[in-house]
């Protein structure tokens, strides 16, 4: 058995303990969530729970270095007044589609956008809400252009 000097030991304990908190720091980096309902146009309801995005610095971060986002999950970006809306996929591995949401609730876009592009994908209208999901997550539930997302204490059915 080798003799590692106590000091050095000490260090190296503190130095592994410091990581571990570091690494758990940013996998809780999870945002308060809301049940989100989407009124298909055939009547249906489908629902997702989002991570609530409405501040300038978590919307800025969004789903940056998340590498698992389960179906049924999602994140919904809230904003303070009706703009055209831009995001980007930048330090972002999961490929996601984005809605964009009117301040009445109806979906006006849906893009599919890839994981590190620094491309942008832009509304086409005013809008005050985002919801990205997995790609391809809204096609399989059935959600489209024109369909009503209610969002608790913003939008109404």
């Amino acid at each position: 058995m080798k003799y590692v000097p106590k000091k050095r030991f000490f260090f190296s304990v503190l130095f592994l303990v410091g990581m571990v908190f570091l690494l758990s720091c940013k996998e809780d980096a999870r945002l308060a969530t809301t049940d989100i309902t989407i009124i298909r146009q055939d009547g249906q309801e489908v629902s997702v729970v989002a991570e609530v995005a409405d501040r300038e610095e978590t919307r800025n971060r969004g789903f940056m270095e998340r590498e698992v986002i389960p179906d049924g999950t999602g994140m919904v970006f809230v904003f303070d007044r009706d703009q055209v809306l831009s995001f980007w996929m930048k330090n972002t591995p999961h490929p996601l589609s984005i809605a964009y949401i009117d301040s009445t609730g109806r979906i006006r876009d849906i893009f599919h956008m890839t994981p590190f592009s620094m491309a942008s994908w832009t509304s086409t209208v005013s809008v005050r809400y985002a919801l990205e999901v997995p790609q391809g997550w809204f096609e399989k539930v059935g959600v489209g252009i024109g369909d009503k997302v209610v969002i608790p204490g913003k939008t109404s059915r």
